[in-house]
């Protein structure tokens, strides 16, 4: 999770097997799982409009994303939480910018609703200043406007 995130908080799509969110670069998912997990338990297989994920064999995720990702820039984890483990994959975004917030993880599943959505773009925005702004910290701060063009709209 990148610095922004960690001051700011994460917007996340919840699902029937745990939840996914979004950064200007990144998107992260976490599959919760029951008792016991070992790397030989989980596959993973990712192109860069596609992905499939099993845990002991039974298919988890499996479908083309919603936008492109860099396929050989794939990271999964497994990590403990409590009397679960968390499976956590992080894909690289093919195109980094403001316009290319996710509206769904995969096309037509997952889809994150119009607040969440509205709420990923607003983040996306901030997050993009905070890049330009580095002197300043934006983590805390808040936007008004319509994000679905990358960033606020403002009056001409």
């Amino acid at each position: 999770m990148a610095d922004f995130d960690e001051r700011s908080g994460i917007v996340c799509c919840t699902t029937p097997w745990g939840l996914w969110y979004q950064t200007l670069d990144e998107v992260s998912l976490e599959v919760t799982v029951e008792g016991d997990l070992k790397s030989r338990d989980v596959t993973v297989s990712c192109q860069s409009n596609s992905l499939s994920v099993a845990i002991r064999d039974r298919k988890i995720i499996d479908g083309n994303l919603f936008g492109t990702v860099k396929a050989k820039g794939l990271i999964w984890t497994i990590e403990s939480d409590k009397s679960q483990k968390i499976l956590r994959i992080v894909l690289q975004k093919q195109d980094v910018s403001t316009v290319n917030t996710w509206p769904s993880l995969l096309e037509g599943s997952y889809v994150a609703d119009e607040w969440l959505l509205e709420n990923m773009r607003k983040k996306a925005a901030l997050e993009a200043m905070q890049l330009k702004n580095p002197e300043f910290d934006l983590s805390g701060s808040d936007i008004t406007g319509h994000y679905a063009t990358g960033g606020p709209d403002t009056p001409s």
